[in-house]
């Protein structure tokens, strides 16, 4: 945390309690097996059950569907532990934070109660299937087709840079069931991958960085899934969800490139402290100092702005412009403060070994999923 007597506004003391949690979950089941985890691009189902068995998913699904019947600011205490144990392969940002949300928020109540109960137990991981290898940002262009044959949607496509894609049980897939009708031609079809003909899993991606996360291509041919399994049971109103739901994605992100900034200064200031050169402490020169003081403000002034953007989205009231801002300008202000953060290891924080050539690596795609940064400032112009 900042060096700062200053408190989230959104936390209180069940938020702070579920917070430390989290902690010493992730410190227990991911933090001795990162190794492990990093060489084979996932987490094992294992960790999952057992976040399910201490209630660290879904935990702002409301209990009646399994969740744990708190709010948004109970996942973002998960969501923080992960980032302040410096793991990026656990994809529960996805599962809890963006596809619980999408089922809670269009899902029909029977949709609602065949499928976030066993997203909350971990018994059942999620993903969402957006990017295609033709159309990323520009979602009005993916290829993919579920077209109506009777009672079924037949779906053809590929996908890829998928966030769980090698283990989802359930993936929300966006295609178009009107090829025809642009943007009101698209909807969100939930596909269950157990038993499923057609469906097909391709390589799990070899990233720069991120490497214990399982980010996989897909493939869908001939793929026949029920008319019920359209979300919200009307098709058509898929590109409408996205971009609804995409504000709450770039908080999320944003509010990870905030705890991870916190995190390279924490990192930053041990080690300048605790190396010596010519006869002094790194963090005594006075480069380092000021170095990390702009740091330091950088991290409190972030903080402070996804504060607000938090405080707005929980009260119903964060804009698309402002998400936009937040997830630019954040993941912009990580890969800098990170960046300095590198330096003042010199040569050790090239070395994976240490947590901040992780963090370095990480960081950098942060700029592109959930929408390229340059699309966040296309979005901000239009509202000038």
């Amino acid at each position: 945390m900042p060096s700062t007597t200053y408190t989230s506004s959104w936390r209180d003391s069940d938020t702070t309690a579920l917070g430390e949690l989290a902690d010493k979950f992730f410190a227990r089941e991911l933090t001795p097996h990162r190794d492990k985890f990093e060489q084979q691009h996932y987490v094992d189902r294992d960790v999952w059950t057992k976040a399910g068995e201490l209630g660290l998913l879904c935990c702002s699904i409301p209990e009646e569907y399994g969740g744990g019947g708190g709010t948004f600011a109970h996942d973002l205490a998960v969501v923080e532990a992960q980032a302040r144990a410096l793991d990026t392969g656990f994809g529960n940002t996805v599962h809890s934070g963006i596809v619980a949300h999408y089922i809670l928020a269009y899902g029909t109540d029977e949709q609602r109660r065949r499928w976030l109960p066993g997203m909350a137990t971990g018994q059942t991981i999620t993903a969402v299937a957006m990017t295609e290898p033709g159309a990323g940002s520009d979602l009005k262009n993916i290829k993919t087709t579920a077209l109506r044959d009777g009672d079924h949607y037949v779906i053809n496509g590929a996908k890829t840079f998928i966030s769980n894609g090698s283990q989802a049980d359930l993936i929300v897939v966006v295609a178009k069931t009107d090829p025809a009708a642009g943007a009101k031609g698209v909807s969100l079809i939930v596909v269950e991958t157990a038993d499923c003909p057609g469906f097909t899993r391709g390589r799990i991606l070899d990233k720069v960085g991120q490497h214990g996360a399982d980010t996989s291509e897909l493939s869908f041919e001939d793929v026949r899934v029920p008319v019920a399994n359209v979300l919200g049971g009307e098709e058509g109103r898929g590109f409408g969800q996205l971009m609804t739901q995409l504000a709450q994605e770039r908080l999320l992100i944003g509010v990870t490139a905030v705890a991870t900034m916190e995190a390279a200064v924490a990192e930053t200031v041990s080690y300048t402290k605790s190396r010596s050169a010519f006869g002094q402490t790194i963090f005594d020169f006075q480069n380092t100092k000021f170095v990390l003081a702009e740091c330091d403000t950088v991290a409190h002034a972030a903080r402070v702005f996804i504060d607000s953007c938090i405080e707005r989205h929980m009260s119903g009231n964060l804009d698309t412009t402002t998400a936009a801002m937040a997830k630019w300008w954040l993941t912009e202000q990580q890969c800098q403060v990170i960046d300095r953060c590198v330096q003042l290891f010199g040569g050790y924080g090239y070395m994976r070994e240490y947590p901040i050539a992780r963090m370095y690596a990480d960081a950098r795609v942060q700029k592109i999923y959930g929408g390229s940064n340059e699309i966040m400032k296309d979005l901000i112009a239009r509202s000038l």
